[in-house]
């Protein structure tokens, strides 16, 4: 189950390039969150290893996204 600033971070990547056609920059994530660079990294780095995303570090700018939506069998719905 993703944390919610993971999954903010990942639908503003999906919509972002959706409308764009390329993925926002770093710097763009940083001002859409609030969050600063470190932050952000942390971020895409656990979206890499749950496999949302594809993105290197060396490359920062440069993101594809795998899944744009959280994976319906990670939701816990209150009360199951």
């Amino acid at each position: 189950m993703l944390q919610d600033i993971e999954r903010k971070v990942l639908r503003i990547i999906f919509n972002y390039t959706l409308i764009r056609r390329q993925p926002p920059t770093i710097d763009v994530l940083c001002v859409k969150t609030g969050r600063d660079r470190s932050g952000i990294m942390t971020v895409l780095e656990a979206l890499v290893k749950e496999k949302y995303i594809e993105w290197n570090r060396s490359n920062p700018d440069q993101m594809r996204v795998i899944e744009g939506w959280e994976r319906e069998d990670e939701i816990r719905w209150r009360g199951n």
